[in-house]
């Protein structure tokens, strides 16, 4: 940044590149023109008065902060190199003095703002879109991050992406103020050690469906602001590396759901969360960890760039060898087919011993990657050469890597001979190959999937079946019908008896429809003194009358003694016989004296003071500037006062008021959830509990009863929905899918799965139509599915109340016994809107409302915050913008009004238009300028009962900004030195106001 700081009397000034002796582009020492700090340079120019001023042929960035150049030039015509902007592209080779003050805009306000402490961000990462300070670079196939991302960033999104690794490299150390990243479906394998190193403003961090198999410890530690992290979708291998992850998550307590481990196949689907550190075992011989710098695979030796895993019976190439390995040494083992993807990373492998193995085919292309390599040891391995092991023949004779050792065992014809010296034409395809040897190599050579299921290989001679619809199962050997996720209880095996209905076969011990009925094993029973027989499974167990403990209650409890006194905090135990007693000391009580009494139910505090309870004592939390042991001393010095709002008298219900310069009406800006003119209408919620539920009055089925609900979740078991008794309808997530059970009171009921699964965290809408027996089930508009609970009973009659999202646990209870819900475990996410028989529900209506939030959190709030900046609100009739009839019906902005670059808009009102103006103007044709400006106060700064030892410069923003909202851009802080009632002193670090603008934000 260039000052002229006192300068009364130069006569000429030349600053370009010329008057540093170069010529071309300009050079760093160059004048980059624009600054958030305009006001130096300005008062230094101003201070000129000589008739020239040369500034051309440098690097002026024609934005916002290089107006007042523009207008002091345009009073002040002393500039007469013809100075010319550089950048935005829109306005480059212009002159400075001949653009109007609104032609310089603040597009690049982020990458520009620090310009005048000569420090320029970098442009937009090519290839991707730029926002305000959010960076898209989403679906754009990139190998890698970019590493010119800008340091202003707050939201990075690079999901959709072929990012392999997150590397270490210091990258998210220079973006100091993200706080959003978003890594969704990549290819990321691995995070590396401190990544995340300086991220420390980081929220939200999704790597939802990667191939993410496990994490390093202290991966994490350096988010310390971390709020959400989405690592859902990746298949994680919950062996004992994986078990401080577990505890961690536990921990932290972190939203976005829990990832799941998908192997080993015992904890398959299940929660890390919820897995005991305990339950990560590692098993074979290749369970690994994260592959650190220092990793050597197991029962393998690594001596520098060597690595020997000879003769400990490896049954495959161990993963995360070294890249830096030059020598491997497998031989003697159990390997029956190599990996290519194992080994195509040693770039720097010389040799490579397979010698000794169960090896008999390799395919081809296998050793494409081997670069460097020179010797390769294939001996004592039954190869079967055919036409398929031509390429390694060839290979080998090409450049006689192998010694002449390696020979064939089959078929009968090529027993024994050498692959270096055995011709190619010799190796032919003739006769069939044994299964043995073609399931070496492909696990799906067997065809082990059932009802047309396709099979895909996978590492480790496994495979994954990819069920048609209608069927599930490991190897899709079973249907979607009503014995789905097996209905019945306590071991029973569920048989299909007809379309959507389904009987249960108990096993010993067990009765019932459901085989919900234990036989009772107390008929003949031990139990002494008076206990009580509880039925076990094949088993009892007594319950003791008080004074009695034992297997059998034959045994006098000993109160009070050393071994048996349950009385806590002192208290002194009083023994009855067949009961004992505690004697509380002062502030105690209950049974055991474990309760400590409640203090604050006839406490003194005072001036709204809040109340702590202590032990037989409290504590009175003083309000404001309030002191003392009561909050009864009143604040020294008032700072704050009320200010008059133009929106005091609105009726606003549930939202925002805002009123627009030259506006006599205002704006209802509705909170997240709330919609209506005045915002009087809750139409979204979230369901953040596992008890939360909506209630309503009873859903009305005649002639005919439609439900529509789009929600989004990822959670696979919830109530959806609930109506009824024994007759009923009940709705809800099953595994993932959606779950109908339907009953007339026509025995047995009629059950239904959808074939789509929903809980991936993306809106669905599920369409429910009962119409007599017939129920109908549609899911995102695909192919609608039916049941007929066929009998007597036409309609279904329901006067209990309907239950959305959740189930209380009386009614829960009752429905749960008889199998109308699978679980009561209450839906966990989003319901965007919900209509009942054609009609939206309006949930400030709802008899009851348990732990729901308004709105649909981040995924409504980012939507809204979308619409709102790209200006896609429609204005309503009575709205703060302005409405003005048109001359031309048929195009009413053919002859518009709007002014100072705003857009004209058609209302709903034929023949009329709106003028949307840019942020921070008003005014009924955008005609008013903002006003917002910074206002210097002096007074003193003051907090609970301290205030500051003299008065300090301090600032407030005030003007107008039309719809937006006039607040402190840029803020300094200042140590203030604050006395108190009692004497004691302290230093505080207070905001003060630098600069103001006109803003969105207005909280």
């Amino acid at each position: 940044m260039v000052a002229w700081y006192e300068v009364q009397r130069l006569s000429t000034l030349l600053v370009s590149t010329r008057a540093r002796g170069t010529s071309g582009s300009p050079d760093a020492g160059a004048i980059h023109g624009t600054a958030a700090r305009p006001d130096a340079a300005r008062r230094g120019i101003i201070g000129i008065r000589g008739p020239n001023m040369h500034l051309g042929r440098n690097p002026f960035i024609c934005d916002c902060n290089l107006r007042w150049l523009a207008e002091y030039l345009h009073k002040n015509p002393i500039e007469t190199s013809g100075a010319r902007c550089d950048s935005p592209k829109r306005m480059q080779r212009r002159r400075i003095e001949a653009l109007k003050d609104e032609k310089f805009k603040c597009v690049e306000e982020f990458r520009t703002k620090l310009a005048g402490e000569c420090v320029i961000d970098t442009v937009c990462p090519q290839g991707c879109s730029c926002e305000g300070t959010k960076i898209d670079c989403s679906a754009r196939n990139l190998k890698e991050i970019p590493k010119d991302i800008p340091m202003y960033t707050t939201e990075l999104l690079l999901n959709d992406n072929e990012i392999g690794r997150i590397k270490s490299d210091g990258l998210f150390g220079r973006l100091p103020n993200l706080q959003k990243l978003d890594l969704r479906r990549n290819k990321v394998t691995g995070i590396e050690e401190n990544a995340f190193e300086g991220t420390s403003r980081l929220i939200e961090l999704s790597l939802y469906e990667n191939q993410i198999t496990c994490v390093m410890p202290g991966s994490f530690d350096f988010l310390i602001s971390l709020h959400t992290l989405n690592l859902l979708s990746n298949p994680f291998n919950c062996n004992c590396h994986l078990a401080w992850f577990s505890d961690w998550l536990r921990k932290k307590d972190l939203s976005g759901g829990s990832p799941r481990c998908q192997s080993p196949p015992r904890v398959k689907e299940v929660p890390i969360f919820d897995l005991p550190h305990h339950e990560f075992k590692c098993l074979g011989e290749n369970e690994v960890g994260c592959l650190g710098d220092s990793y050597c695979p197991p029962k393998c030796v690594c001596t520098g760039t060597v690595v020997r895993c000879s003769r400990v019976r490896l049954k495959e190439v161990p993963k995360g060898i070294p890249p830096e390995t030059s020598e491997l040494y497998l031989d003697v083992n159990e390997i029956q087919m190599i990996h290519a993807e194992r080994i195509s990373h040693l770039k720097s492998l010389t040799r490579l011993s397979l010698h000794g193995n169960d090896i008999s085919m390799i395919p081809q292309g296998t050793f494409d990657d081997l670069h460097s390599i020179t010797h390769l040891a294939l001996g004592a391995n039954p190869f079967y050469c055919d036409c398929s092991l031509q390429w390694l023949a060839d290979w080998v004779k090409r450049d006689y890597v192998e010694p002449g050792i390696a020979r064939c065992a089959e078929p009968h014809n090529m027993r024994d001979k050498l692959l270096l010296t055995t011709p190619s034409s010799a190796f032919q395809c003739k006769g069939r190959v044994s299964y043995d040897i073609l399931s070496k190599c492909n696990a799906c050579f067997t065809f082990p999937c059932s009802n047309n299921g396709e099979c895909e290989p996978i590492a480790e001679r496994q495979y994954h079946c990819r069920c048609a619809p209608g069927y599930h199962g490991q190897h899709c050997q079973y249907m979607i019908d009503a014995c789905y996720g097996n209905p019945c209880r306590n071991a029973g095996t569920c048989k299909v008896l007809e379309e959507g209905r389904f009987s249960c076969h108990c096993p010993a011990g067990f009765t019932g429809d459901r085989c919900e009925s234990n036989i009772d094993d107390c008929l003949s029973n031990k139990c002494e003194n008076n206990a009580s027989c509880v039925d076990l499974v094949q088993a009892y167990q007594c319950r003791c009358q008080a004074g009695f403990m034992g297997e059998y209650c034959e045994t006098k409890i000993p109160f009070c003694t050393k071994e048996y006194n349950p009385c806590r905090n002192g208290a002194r135990c009083v023994d009855h016989f067949t009961h004992y007693t505690c004697e509380c000391v002062l502030g105690y009580s209950g049974d055991n004296c474990t309760v400590n009494i409640d203090d604050c139910q006839s406490n003194m505090c005072q001036n709204g003071g809040t109340c702590v309870d202590g032990v037989n004592d409290y504590v009175c939390k003083c309000p404001g500037d309030f002191a003392g042991k009561f909050c009864e001393i009143a604040p020294m010095v008032a700072m704050l006062y009320p200010q008059t709002s133009p929106c005091q008298h609105h009726d606003c219900k549930n939202g925002i008021c805002f009123q627009p310069m030259g506006s006599s009406d205002y704006i209802c800006k509705c909170a997240p959830g709330y919609s209506g003119k005045r915002c009087e209408y809750l139409t979204s919620l979230s369901f953040v509990h596992n008890n939360s539920f909506v209630e309503l009055e009873p859903l009305r089925t005649k002639p005919e009863a439609n439900v529509t609900i789009m929600f989004s979740t990822e959670q696979e078991n919830g109530v959806l929905l609930y109506d009824g008794q024994n007759e009923h309808l009940a709705v809800e997530l099953f595994k993932g899918r959606i779950r109908v059970s339907y009953d007339l009171g026509n025995y047995p009921v009629s059950t239904m799965y959808s074939f789509e699964m929903v809980s991936d965290g993306k809106y669905h809408v599920a369409e429910l139509l009962a119409i007599k027996k017939n129920f109908t089930l549609r899911v995102d508009k695909g192919l609608a599915r039916s049941i007929i609970n066929e009998g007597e009973h036409d309609y279904l009659r329901l006067t209990s109340p309907l239950f959305i999202g959740g189930i209380p646990p009386e009614p829960g209870q009752e429905a749960f016994t008889q199998w109308h819900l699978r679980n009561l475990t209450s839906f966990n996410g989003c319901m965007r809107e919900v209509w009942i028989n054609h009609k939206p529900v309006d949930f400030t209506n709802a008899a009851r409302q348990q732990k729901v939030t308004p709105g649909c959190a981040f995924l409504q709030d980012e939507e809204d915050v979308v619409m709102e900046e790209e200006g896609l609100e429609e204005p309503e009739e009575e709205s703060s913008v302005a409405v003005v009839a048109a001359e031309v019906v048929e195009d009413p902005c053919a002859h518009h009004q709007c002014r100072r670059g705003s857009k004209c808009v058609a209302a709903r009102r034929p023949g009329q238009y709106a003028c949307r103006c840019r942020p921070g103007w008003g005014g009924r044709y955008c005609e008013q300028a903002p006003s917002c400006r910074k206002e210097q106060t002096r007074e003193y700064y003051s907090e609970n009962g301290c205030r500051s030892r003299k008065p300090v410069k301090m600032a407030k923003c005030d003007g107008s900004c039309g719809s937006n909202c006039c607040r402190a851009r840029k803020t300094k802080r200042r140590k203030v030195r604050l006395i108190c009632n009692d004497g004691t002193r302290y230093t505080k670090d207070v905001d003060i106001v630098r600069k103001c603008a006109c803003t969105k934000k207005c909280y």
